[in-house]
């Protein structure tokens, strides 16, 4: 009993209060945002704010439980740990703003973009190749967004530049050809099952955010 009681207190008491406490904070941020981006012709559904938000405590903390737990198993440096944990909260709230309203906020996308360099910088990573990934996949998303004429939008051109700074070009090529493929075959599913039309509106920065969280946690091969 002592030791169930141990290893709570080390693992599952941590790991929940830092998924709740992101959670929380992470999901008033949004609704702020929200709130502040109505009447600025952003938001893609402004009249359904609180019932498209109705299960997204629940599903952020479950996805944050998840991905932190399996850090803190597998991570074993702690300033490592910390920068994996932190990046994981930022693109879990990405995920959320653009499921919900399809946008991605600049307000988030920055730190998240400051907190990579310095990420590049504390474990001595090659700046160049960083900076030069992340301008490199801004430059091609860039590209994409006029070459298909808006299907790739400006928040997921930002979200690359920025994640190129965590991951570098080699992990930033796996990151964006799992989260293509794996966007590619949810628009088809949901063309197939007629949730979507043709000309729709997709979210795409989800994907490549739930393929940097696989590549941060060793998920994904690179």
């Amino acid at each position: 009993m002592n030791s169930n009681y141990l290893l709570f207190f080390q693992f599952l008491c941590p790991i929940t209060l830092l998924s709740l406490l992101f959670t929380i904070a992470g999901s008033g941020w949004i609704t702020q945002l929200f709130l502040k981006a109505q009447g600025r012709d952003i938001l893609s559904f402004p009249e359904q704010i609180e019932h498209r938000a109705k299960f997204r405590k629940p599903l952020l903390f479950t996805m944050l439980l998840l991905c932190i737990g399996r850090a803190w198993l597998t991570i074993t440096n702690p300033l490592l740990l910390i920068y994996v944990v932190l990046a994981i909260a930022f693109l879990s709230l990405i995920t959320v703003t653009d499921f919900e309203q399809y946008v991605i906020f600049d307000a988030m996308l920055l730190p998240f973009a400051i907190a990579g360099l310095c990420y590049t910088l504390h474990m001595r990573l090659p700046l160049g190749e960083h900076v030069a990934a992340a301008l490199g996949g801004g430059l091609l998303f860039f590209l994409l967004a006029v070459f298909t004429k808006g299907a790739v939008g400006g928040g997921d051109i930002k979200l690359v530049t920025a994640m190129g700074l965590w991951f570098g070009y080699r992990s930033l090529l796996t990151v964006i050809m799992y989260g293509l493929l794996a966007g590619g075959v949810a628009a088809l599913l949901m063309l197939l099952t007629k949730q979507k039309q043709r000309k729709s509106f997709f979210a795409y920065g989800p994907y490549f955010a739930f393929s940097g969280i696989g590549v941060l946690l060793g998920l994904i091969p690179f």
